[in-house]
């Protein structure tokens, strides 16, 4: 393994539903202990900040599985983009919000997570399920759980090898 460190930030609107979801998933495949990725979660808006995972995502994550942490919501500010190596966007918005900033800051531009999943076909956003019912969050999960694994694969063919 090379010991060299990737930072990969995933970005949802309030880091309260899908962003999250995918830092866990992430973490949980690949744990910080045990490789050279640090993943972490932040929402373009800072409204949400401060306060815990949406319920639904959390019940989504758990019924597969994964053990939900104590997540904080946290507003991707310009530090803790530039502190980065990969950022990336759950939907088109978050992806153009992201590269306007990122310019800025002499960074890589945003990528979107979606087209990491090899069952993708086309689709590049993952939906936000916030004004659904608990089932879109366990679809959004299915989702982002593939274009994780996708990301994974992406990230040790450069990482590992």
């Amino acid at each position: 393994m090379t010991s060299a460190t990737c930072r990969v930030l995933f970005v949802c609107t309030g880091n309260i539903c899908r962003s999250p979801m995918a830092e866990i998933v992430a973490r949980q495949l690949r744990p910080p202990e045990t490789s050279p990725y640090i993943f972490q979660s932040a929402g373009t808006a800072s409204w949400h900040a401060g306060e815990p995972m949406d319920p639904r995502a959390a019940t989504a994550l758990a019924a597969k599985g994964y053990k939900p942490e104590l997540h904080r919501a946290q507003h991707g500010d310009d530090l803790l983009l530039a502190n980065n190596d990969l950022v990336l966007g759950l939907d088109r918005k978050h992806q153009q919000i992201l590269n306007g900033r990122l310019e800025r800051l002499g960074k890589h531009p945003a990528q979107l997570l979606r087209p990491f999943d090899p069952a993708h076909g086309g689709a590049v956003d993952i939906a936000d399920p916030y004004y659904g019912d608990q089932e879109d969050f366990t679809e959004s999960l299915e989702l982002i759980e593939r274009s994780v694994r996708g990301l994974v694969v992406s990230l040790d063919a450069t990482y590992l090898t």
